[in-house]
């Protein structure tokens, strides 16, 4: 099933103030499958893997479900995740889509919050996202009832189930009766342990869904990446373009928003941009897109949706300004480069923990996207310079300049200046009206921006002890579970796990060591409370 746009999906005006505000104009495979089965009221099982906007997909129909009616005190949706992280990351989005739907509460709750703290927040609390155990902690303390529970969402379920949380699923949903709920589960794989929980806990008529994501490679397109701050990325995106200076580029972002103001931005500091997306009539698309194919706009900045149907040989290069939120939507953006056998280059801009997401889209791209810095100040200068010299060189070779070096001569005769010190003058002249053009101080570093920590490398790792083992049967799960309920790190950050008969050793990015030594410090795995420090302190 293709895309299909929100408006035609008879949602409330609530809502669609929401999404639009977010910047989505057309739904997602998924969400276009499985966001009206869910209205009508249907159980599903749902196939889609990560990156294919399944929060939304899920998110919508449980909004319109919603009870606004005040004396309503209880939750009326449980949504489980496999971690903190994700289940935090749910939270943020359905509140979003839930901007304008007056006195719907959301709450995130998992392990290593204070649970006093939670039972607090819980009240008048309609839709709970939370981790498995926390939230069966909550039922057993019947701080969570479940007598207006009529949705139960298992996201990720093949994650969870992974993760070791089976017995905590089943025991969840034996909470609220079957023929009072429905029940949606999202899964990137069906093994047989999913098929079984879909058997005993949803209706015979739930509805199977599945979205299989292409497996798209783009061999002919140099891939890389760079850890840029939000407030920085206007900076890095004009010293790239200075830098490589390509002939057409296109630039991608997620909403409609950034877009405008990027544009704006762009054009302020003298580039050739213009912006695309589905706000401007047919003629103003037109017309941009005809001043991109002939070369007067040389900038094209673009979201996913107003770049469809774009077909321009010419770009070298494709900037995701902001990550995309599918991973099919990354290859179809830089495929817009290294068109008709040419080599193109392609730059994401990702921030700290969305490093992750450069991983799955290597995984799904099967391809290498290489960790960059940021060009300095210096770096621009010395292409720039070299480029001016070539071009010097062409007009030595191809132009009359008798009359230039008559007056040269003349200049050089009746001065105290060499011609190398006129030559160099010119160059410094030149090269400060191209600093001055794009808003660039001449000389020293852009103020405000400290290039020289940009530069990322993949994030080495930090190995840490664990006074548990296999002689107390834990397990590789038993770990990465407790690591990822107790802290805000996905699971798939987490490097190798050696266990050995009375300790374990695991590998955590290094910058979340010092946060996994804090949230593990009082945890029990096994029913056994545990030590763990920093393995070279052994």
């Amino acid at each position: 099933m293709e895309a299909i746009r929100f408006e035609d999906l008879n949602l409330s005006n609530e809502i669609l103030r929401g999404v639009r505000e977010m910047g989505f104009e057309e739904t997602s495979a998924i969400q276009a499958q499985a966001i009206p089965v869910a209205m009508e009221g249907y159980d599903i099982i749902g196939q889609a893997q990560t990156g294919t906007g399944k929060t939304a997909a899920f998110g919508i129909p449980i909004l319109e479900k919603v009870n606004k009616n005040k004396d309503i005190k209880h939750p009326q949706t449980l949504v489980l995740c496999p971690t903190r992280e994700l289940a935090v990351q749910a939270a943020e989005e359905i509140r979003k889509l839930a901007k304008y739907m007056h006195g719907v509460k959301v709450l995130p709750i998992y392990g290593g919050q204070d649970i006093s703290k939670q039972i607090r927040a819980l009240k008048g609390t309609q839709i709970i996202i939370g981790t498995p155990g926390r939230v069966m902690d909550h039922l057993r303390r019947k701080t969570i009832r479940c007598d207006y529970v009529d949705t139960i969402v298992l996201d990720e379920a093949d994650e969870m189930l992974n993760m070791g949380f089976r017995e905590d699923i089943e025991t969840v949903l034996e909470y609220v009766p079957n023929q009072d709920r429905q029940t949606i589960l999202f899964s990137a794989t069906m093994p047989k342990a999913i098929l079984d929980i879909t058997k005993n806990y949803q209706k015979e008529d739930a509805k199977f869904i599945k979205v299989v994501k292409k497996e798209l490679t783009v061999p002919m397109i140099e891939q890389y990446y760079l850890d840029v701050k939000r407030k920085d990325k206007v900076e890095v995106l004009t010293r790239l373009l200075d830098f490589y200076e390509p002939k057409l580029s296109l630039v991608f972002c997620n909403t409609k928003k950034m877009v405008d103001d990027l544009s704006e931005v762009l054009k302020g500091r003298g580039y050739f941009a213009e912006g695309l997306h589905g706000d401007m009539s047919q003629a103003q698309r037109d017309r941009v897109m005809k001043s991109f194919r002939n070369g007067k706009t040389d900038i094209l900045i673009a979201t996913d949706v107003a770049a469809r149907g774009i077909d321009v040989d010419d770009v070298e290069a494709v900037f995701n300004y902001d990550i995309p939120q599918d991973d099919e939507y990354y290859v179809h953006r830089i495929g817009r480069t290294g068109r008709a056998g040419r080599t193109g280059r392609a730059f994401t801009f990702v921030k700290g923990k969305e490093v992750y997401k450069i991983k799955e889209l290597m995984r799904y791209c099967k391809t290498k996207i290489y960790a960059m810095p940021v060009p300095s100040l210096n770096d621009v200068n010395q292409i720039k310079t070299e480029k001016i010299m070539d071009r010097i060189g062409n007009i030595i070779e191809d132009e009359d300049l008798t009359s230039m070096i008559n007056t040269v001569e003349k200049y050089v005769n009746e001065s105290d200046y060499t011609a190398m010190d006129i030559a160099a003058a010119f160059l410094k002249m030149y090269m400060g009206q191209l600093n001055e053009a794009n808003g660039q101080e001449s000389e020293g570093a852009v103020p405000g921006f400290d290039f020289d920590n940009t530069g990322a490398e993949e994030e080495g790792m930090a190995r840490l002890f664990i006074n548990i083992g296999k002689a107390q049967k834990v397990k590789p799960k038993d770990i990465l579970g407790a690591i990822a309920n107790e802290t805000n790190i996905s699971g798939k950050l987490v490097g190798a796990i050696d266990l050995y008969d009375k300790y374990t050793f695991v590998e955590v990015p290094k910058e979340n060591a010092l946060e996994v030594l804090r949230a593990m410090k009082n945890v029990k795995i096994k029913g056994k409370a545990i030590n763990i420090e920093p393995a070279n302190a052994k």
